[in-house]
């Protein structure tokens, strides 16, 4: 156990896909399972991740917030108020840490949803927003972090800890930062997914059998993202590695130039951009 998470314990308020995989990533070599509590409105879930993780199990919020010395809040922005309402007191009174992985909110909105319940003007909740992605299901996520001013050194060692142990995690010094991070890894599995559809549709179109197209654009896909986590060359290089003079790869790379590929891909990030953004303009006028 990390010697910074072992005095904690850890709580999971919802018990999603991104929950679930975090839990997956910290049993049992990162923290202990007995030291995990999770509450979901599921039962069935809850009894799921209790079977698979031997992980604890609430029958309310308030009851795993007062267990729990670090609060994660996997649960959807829009009813982040109503789940933090009853439990603002005891965040409050147990100085929780809280980690939000909620599209939108932001750190002063966590803060400014405690001073409503609570009435309590001049609180320092020590709060941190992660934006993971999907492949965190399979331990290959990348996070973007970012913490208030109330989060400690040792807190923030903690979040490390849990976002570490479903892939890669970074910290950004700007909250603003995270709608970049949201445009770029929290949306960009589809991206690429969408990509690697368009290969296989023209590969079968081309001829070659359905689960051929599938495998073959698939490995190309992982392999050349461990190409470029290994290499010690920039990507520009490698790939100039890939094209030869008058080749095949260059005439496809002449074809996305033509059709100003890297146009399409910073409008489409822009938008990502700018809807994240406009989702946390939204819900800070719910509160």
């Amino acid at each position: 156990m990390n010697a910074h998470t072992k005095n904690f314990t850890i709580g999971f308020i919802g018990g999603g896909n991104m929950a679930s995989s975090i839990i997956g990533g910290l049993v049992p070599n990162i923290v202990q399972s007995q030291s995990i509590y999770v509450f979901d409105p599921n039962a069935d879930q809850m009894e799921k991740l209790s079977s698979d993780f031997n992980i604890n199990t609430c029958s309310s919020n308030s009851e795993l917030v007062q267990k729990s010395d670090v609060l994660v809040l996997a649960v959807k922005p829009q009813v982040m108020a109503t789940v933090l309402t009853p439990i603002a007191q005891i965040i409050l009174d147990k100085q929780s840490l809280v980690i939000s992985i909620a599209a939108g909110i932001n750190c002063d909105l966590i803060q400014q949803i405690i001073i409503n319940a609570t009435h309590v003007k001049n609180i320092n909740t020590a709060v941190i927003r992660v934006m993971p992605n999907t492949p965190a299901l399979v331990k290959s996520g990348a996070s973007g972090m970012y913490a208030n001013q109330s989060v400690s050194t040792e807190q923030k060692d903690i979040a490390q800890t849990l976002m570490s142990a479903v892939g890669s995690a970074f910290w950004v010094e700007k909250e603003q930062d995270i709608d970049a991070v949201t445009a770029l890894s929290g949306s960009g599995p589809a991206y690429f997914m969408l990509f690697v559809k368009s290969l296989i549709e023209s590969a079968e179109q081309a001829g070659l059998p359905s689960d051929i197209a599938k495998q073959l654009a698939i490995d190309t896909c992982a392999g050349s993202a461990k190409l470029m986590q290994s290499s010690e060359h920039s990507i520009e290089q490698l790939i100039k590695n890939v094209t030869s003079p008058k080749g095949t790869t260059e005439q496809a790379l002449l074809s996305f130039q033509n059709d100003k590929l890297a146009n399409i891909i910073d409008k489409a990030f822009q938008s990502a951009l700018k809807r994240s953004e406009e989702l946390g303009v939204e819900l800070s006028k719910t509160i």
